[in-house]
Formats: C-alpha cells, structure tokens, sequence
C-alpha cells in the first residue's frame, strides 16, 4: 500500500517521492528509475540489464505521472540504458496535458506496469518429413523475426523455438 505522505510529495513533485513510487513497480521487475527535475522538465532515467519494450514503459510513466497532476511538472523525458552503459540507448519526451493516441494503455490489468513475456515453441518433424537443420534455422529466426514485430506493444523478452534436439533462443 501505498503510504498517504508519499503519494503528496509526489504531487507536489517531489523526485525521490515519485522514483520511490515508480521503482516500487520497476525494481521487481529489474528496472531501476532516477528522477530529476529541471525547471518544468522531470526527467526520468531508467536502467536495467535486460533490454525492455521502450512502449510499455513510456506508456507506464506517462499514465503515473499525468495521475499525479503536478502542477510543477510540464514535460517528460524518459529514457533508458542499459546497466554498464555511459549512455542512454532511447529517450522520449512529451508534454503533459497533450493527449497522445499512441501513448495508451497496452495492458489490461490494474497495474499497468510491463511485465516479461517468454514464447517457446516446439516444432515437430524430421528429416523424412523435410524439417532439416537448415530448414529448421530458416523457420526458427523466421518466426522469432515475425513475433517480435507482430507483438511490439507487448513485453515479450525470449522466443525459444525448439525441433526437439536444438533450441534457437532470440532475446530482445
């Protein structure tokens, strides 16, 4: 539960009140956020060692920081690197107020939080049937390619495609 105080300071803008918030949803997950504020801009630095869907966690700012209706904050930078890294690997903005179709709710649940998604799929055949190595390669990298693209708004981390004797694994 969420204690009362904490929530205030977050809605006057506090920034450790609100990365106390976000990371109390993030960190279980292995997503650490840092939170600053420049004059109206809060900037938000996430960083994790597994790459995440950069939708889902936009999206998850977005909806808790417009809940809190600060009036300090006017703009969000989100961004995110990879633990290790100088550097942030992407970064969004928007303004807050504005609404941004793209920026909706991509999960159905209370908590709007991403959560890890792995696929695994196990392919039956043989040589006699035509499922040779190379054959099998081809459709394995084939529909990990497919799935990641058809599923981008969802937090899928692993496709594992299996044959029974080798396991192709693609992580995003």
């Amino acid at each position: 539960m969420i204690q009362p105080h904490i929530l205030e300071l977050a809605k006057q803008g506090d920034t450790e009140a609100i990365a106390c918030l976000m990371n109390r949803h993030l960190q279980p997950k292995g997503i650490t956020a840092t939170v600053i504020l420049k004059n109206t801009c809060l900037q938000v630095m996430l960083e994790s060692v597994q790459i995440p869907n950069q939708q889902a966690l936009v999206t998850f700012v977005h909806k808790g920081i417009t809940s809190l209706d600060a009036a300090s904050i006017k703009r969000v930078k989100v961004s995110w690197q990879q633990t290790g890294e100088q550097s942030p690997a992407w970064c969004e903005e928007f303004t807050l107020g504005i609404a941004e179709t793209k920026l909706e709710v991509v999960d159905d649940e209370d908590d709007s939080t991403p959560h890890l998604l792995t696929v695994s799929i196990t392919l039956s055949g043989d040589t006699t049937s035509g499922l040779t190595t190379q054959n099998f390669e081809s459709i394995a990298n084939k529909m990990t390619k497919d799935i990641f693209a058809y599923f981008s708004d969802t937090f899928i981390q692993k496709v594992s495609v299996s044959n029974g004797s080798s396991v192709i694994t693609k992580e995003r």
